[in-house]
C-alpha cells in the first residue's frame, strides 16, 4: 500500500483526509525525557498534519517571530545555492542577509511594543 501524499499547511486551518490521519497519527504518543516519542515512526507526517489543521497563521502567532526568523535563516542558509563561489547565489544570499536583517528590526520593534 502506498502512503498518501503528506498534509500541506496552507495559512489558514484545513482537514486532512483519513487516510493521512491512519498514515501519519502514532498509534501511541508516549513522553520520554521531556520530548513526545513516536514509537519509531517518522515525525514528519504528523508535524505536518498538526500545522495543517492549526494553519500557518496560528502557528506563527504562537512563537515569537524572533525564533521563526532564526529557523528560517538557518535552513536557507543551508541550501546549497546559496554558495559564495558563485555570482547569483553571492547575490541571493546577500539579499537574503539584507533582509532578514531589516525582518528582525520589525520583529524586535514589535517584541518592544508588547505585540
Amino acid at each position: 500500500m502506498t502512503q498518501p501524499p503528506l498534509p500541506q499547511p496552507q495559512l489558514e486551518p484545513t482537514g486532512i483526509t483519513f487516510e493521512q490521519y491512519d498514515a501519519y497519527t502514532p498509534e501511541k504518543l508516549e513522553l520520554w525525557d521531556g520530548f513526545y516519542d513516536y514509537g519509531g515512526q517518522d515525525r514528519k507526517g504528523f508535524h505536518l498534519a498538526v500545522l495543517t489543521n492549526m494553519g500557518l497563521r496560528a502557528a506563527v502567532r504562537e512563537v515569537p517571530l524572533s525564533l521563526w526568523l532564526e529557523a528560517i535563516q538557518e535552513v536557507a542558509l543551508q541550501n546549497p545555492k546559496l554558495d559564495f563561489n558563485d555570482e547569483t547565489g553571492s547575490a541571493m544570499l546577500n539579499r537574503l542577509n539584507r533582509g532578514l536583517e531589516d525582518l528582525n528590526a520589525v520583529a524586535q520593534y514589535l517584541s518592544e511594543s508588547g505585540e
